[in-house]
This record gives structure tokens, C-alpha cells and sequence, in this order.
């Protein structure tokens, strides 16, 4: 079986589900790169920051040192302190009058927390859309091709297994070429999931936590 033969002998739709497959499965290995990557790159910041910031001597000394961090916890940790410092410069205000800091504090991490998760899910759609259409794809690849093949039988007007194991083979390469870009990128979209779900629940505790002593020093007015 010679797969030139499919890119030299195949129509142009035979050859474009081919080329298609291979982009997706080129892009599947990209994405797989990248998101894991990303993922261990953000639990390792999440962790040293984390670390750093329950280990300060203060408040200010935390949010000195996290300052140029690029881990979601430490940006997390600068919204809720801007937070505090706004509602309480504003306390005799509007802020005060409308919702407590308890409210508002809440708002503010709550809208970077859904910032951040938000970030975690780029090219996750990408994955599942390969892995739930690369095998209908590759399907269709391999239908047209059989039926291109039949068709040339027919036309020869002679049936030998020569005549037809070499086309259809090469047309059920398709549906292989399908799975391989398939497999993958469902394997892959599952452990992210599970990743981001885990990197998603320890911001959960870390934005419960953060709430709590933000809330109770804002409260004592012990945060400038």
C-alpha cells in the first residue's frame, strides 16, 4: 500500500480529507504540547506563590514580592487587595451605602477567579471538536474512496483481488487516519479536564482562604 499513490492518483476530494486530517493532527499534537505546558507551568507558579504569600511578614511585603508574578493566585491576590483598599476609600460613599465589604469583595475575586479559569480552557473546544469529527472525516474519506474504486471496476468491466485490495486499502487508510487524529486529542481533552479541574479547585480554596483574611483585616481596617 503506497499513500503517494492516494495524493497522485486520488481525486480532489480524497486528497483534501488527507491533507485535512493531517492539519488536525498536526494541530492536536500542538495543542497537546502547549496545554500541558501551560498546566504544569501554572501549578508550579500557583505553588511558589502560594507558598510565598502565607510565608510574608505582611501584606504589603506579599504584595511587593507577587507584584510582577504571573501566577493566577497572585493576581488574585492583588484584586483582592485593591478590592479592600477601594471600598475602604470609599466606604462613606457609594461602596458603603450599597453592599457591604463582605459583598463587594466577594464580586471582585469571584470576577478574577472566572478571569483566570477562563484562561485555563483555550484549545480545549479546538480538541473536542477534533476527537468527535476526525472519525466521520476519515469515514467519509474511505466511503468515497471505495466508492471511486468501484466505480473504476466497473468501468474495467473485470473483478480480481489485484483490481480491488489496492484501492480499497488506500481508501480505508482514511478511517485510520481519523482514528489517529481522533485518539489523541480525546485522551488529551479528557487529562486537561481533569488538570484544569484540579488547578481550578485549589484556586477554590486559595480564593476561600484569601476571602477570609482579606475580609477580617479589611474589617479591622488593617490593610493600606
Amino acid at each position: 500500500m503506497n499513500l503517494m499513490l492516494t495524493f497522485e492518483q486520488g481525486d480532489a476530494v480524497l486528497v483534501s480529507v488527507f491533507l485535512i486530517l493531517i492539519l488536525m493532527s498536526v494541530l492536536t499534537w500542538y495543542f497537546i504540547v502547549l496545554r500541558g505546558w501551560r498546566a504544569w507551568h501554572v501549578r508550579r507558579l500557583n505553588r511558589a506563590a502560594d507558598a510565598q504569600l502565607w510565608g510574608a511578614a505582611s501584606w504589603q511585603a506579599a504584595e511587593k514580592d507577587l507584584d510582577a508574578s504571573p501566577a493566577p493566585v497572585a493576581a488574585l491576590l492583588r484584586e483582592g487587595l485593591a478590592a479592600v483598599r477601594k471600598y475602604q476609600q470609599h466606604s462613606d460613599g457609594s461602596l458603603g451605602q450599597s453592599c457591604s465589604l463582605d459583598e463587594y469583595l466577594t464580586r471582585a475575586l469571584r470576577k478574577r477567579l472566572s478571569q483566570e479559569q477562563q484562561s485555563l480552557e483555550g484549545g480545549m473546544t479546538f480538541l473536542a471538536t477534533i476527537g468527535s469529527t476526525a472519525p466521520f472525516i476519515g469515514l467519509f474519506g474511505t466511503v468515497w474512496g471505495i466508492y471511486n474504486a468501484l466505480v473504476n471496476i466497473g468501468a474495467q468491466g473485470q473483478v480480481s483481488i489485484g483490481t480491488v485490495a489496492g484501492p480499497i486499502g488506500e481508501a480505508l487508510v482514511a478511517t485510520a487516519a481519523g482514528l489517529a487524529a481522533a485518539i489523541p486529542a480525546v485522551l488529551a481533552y479528557n487529562t486537561f479536564t481533569r488538570l484544569n479541574r484540579l488547578i481550578n479547585q485549589d484556586m477554590d480554596h486559595f480564593t476561600h482562604d484569601l476571602h477570609a483574611h482579606l475580609l477580617t483585616l479589611g474589617g479591622k481596617d488593617g490593610i493600606r
